[in-house]
């Protein structure tokens, strides 16, 4: 666990990513958007989203964002990025106010270039924690 900046969310976030169906990798996505920019945060997602998408393969304009208002199997915050065609699976997230601020806490499957993603979460300014499936 290196620079691990919420241990206790990092600890959460790999319990997300125990053995199932699919192998997983995680990033938490540290923001300084507090509880009012909300819209920003959204867009923190979306962009993130779109670099996951780029490295596992998609082209994120053919994929969008499914946030399950209307399906009592999400939460608030909970969001897919699915691909335009077959909807499949490209990412998921859950957008977390803690202490004051938004953190995105967002999974996709291992085969995506996980430290590619981390480079370019960063590039984007925000920290990231890097949180491997095993």
């Amino acid at each position: 666990m290196a620079d691990v900046i919420d241990e206790d969310l990092y600890n959460r976030t790999k319990a997300l990513l125990e053995p199932g169906d699919v192998r997983l990798n995680g990033a938490i996505v540290h923001t300084e958007y507090g509880g009012q920019e909300d819209v920003k945060m959204m867009q923190a997602t979306i962009d993130v989203g779109d670099v996951i998408a780029e490295h596992a393969g998609h082209d994120p304009t053919d994929c969008y964002v499914y946030s399950g208002n209307d399906d009592p199997n999400f939460s608030s915050n909970q969001h897919q990025g699915l691909t335009l065609e077959g909807d499949e699976f490209v990412w998921e997230c859950q957008q977390l106010l803690r202490n004051g601020t938004f953190d995105v806490v967002i999974y996709y499957e291992a085969s995506a270039d996980h430290e590619a993603i981390l480079e370019d979460v960063r590039d984007l300014g925000y920290e990231v924690t890097g949180v491997e499936g095993d």
